[in-house]
């Protein structure tokens, strides 16, 4: 079996490439389509209700907001996405890359896990939630602290 649609999450940390470039290399294995979501949930957006999908060339006056999304679309460029495969959602991590998964069809969604044990798991990690909510494969690429 072969995968035909893969989601990437993208988290900006400083092992993201890695979690990239092993998007990329299986897209290419499998002759799949590749997307990519990014979630934010660590700025402020006062006006924006969760699950709400950010306009990507539209401009705001929120220097944040406008920062994640120059990163993003920089990203999405280098890896060749399509721009009808690329979303930010504001929202639960959780929630909107199993959303998106669903929506667009995604049999596999790769994303970065740091391997966490102890309190730093009890409370949870985005990898093992989308893991457990997810309704397609989902490849937890490990990543080294």
């Amino acid at each position: 079996m072969s995968y035909q649609h893969i989601l990437l999450t993208l988290d900006y940390s400083e092992h993201g490439d890695y979690v990239l470039q092993k998007g990329q290399v299986l897209a290419q294995v499998f002759s799949a389509k590749l997307s990519l979501v990014h979630v934010l949930d660590n700025i402020p957006m006062p006006q924006v209700a969760y699950g709400t999908i950010i306009p990507l060339t539209e401009q705001t006056d929120n220097a944040l907001l406008e920062a994640e999304k120059t990163k993003f679309i920089q990203i999405a460029d280098k890896l060749g996405i399509d721009e009808d495969s690329r979303w930010m959602v504001w929202g639960n991590p959780k929630q909107e890359i199993t959303h998106i998964a669903e929506k667009e069809n995604a049999d596999l969604i790769i994303v970065g896990s740091h391997g966490r044990h102890g309190l730093a798991l009890l409370l949870g990690s985005t990898a093992n939630a989308v893991l457990h909510y997810a309704k397609c494969d989902v490849l937890a690429v490990r990543l080294q602290d």
